[in-house]
C-alpha cells in the first residue's frame, strides 16, 4: 500500500484539547484507522513549525485526501500531507526511464 507523510499543527483549540485531554490522540488514531482503512506506521511529536509527524499507509490517494478533510474540518489541526516512495523503489523507475 502507499506511504505518506503527514506534519499536522495544532490550532489554539487542538492544543487545548491535548491539554486537557491526552489520550485523544489515541482516539484519533483508532478513528482513521476504523473509518478510512489507514494504518499509523509511526508518530512523533516534534518541535518547529510541526508538531507531529505521521507516517501512514493508506489505500490510496483519495482515502488519505478524504481522511485530511475531514481531520481539518474539526478545527483542531491543520496537516500537510505528502507522498513518500521508498528509495529503492525510486532508483528503479529512475533505471526504467533510462531504458
Amino acid at each position: 500500500m502507499p506511504v505518506f507523510v503527514m506534519l499536522t499543527t495544532l490550532t489554539d483549540e487542538g492544543a487545548k484539547t491535548l491539554k486537557n485531554k491526552p489520550q485523544r490522540i489515541k482516539e484519533v488514531d483508532r478513528e482513521i484507522t476504523e473509518r478510512f482503512g489507514i494504518k499509523i506506521l509511526a508518530q512523533y511529536a516534534v518541535m518547529g513549525p510541526y508538531d507531529f509527524v505521521n507516517i501512514l499507509e493508506a489505500p490510496d490517494n483519495d482515502t488519505v485526501v478524504k481522511m485530511a478533510i475531514e481531520m481539518n474540518s474539526r478545527g483542531t489541526i491543520r496537516t500537510l500531507t505528502m507522498p513518500a516512495i521508498e528509495i529503492d523503489q525510486l532508483i528503479k523507475d529512475l533505471e526504467e526511464l533510462g531504458e
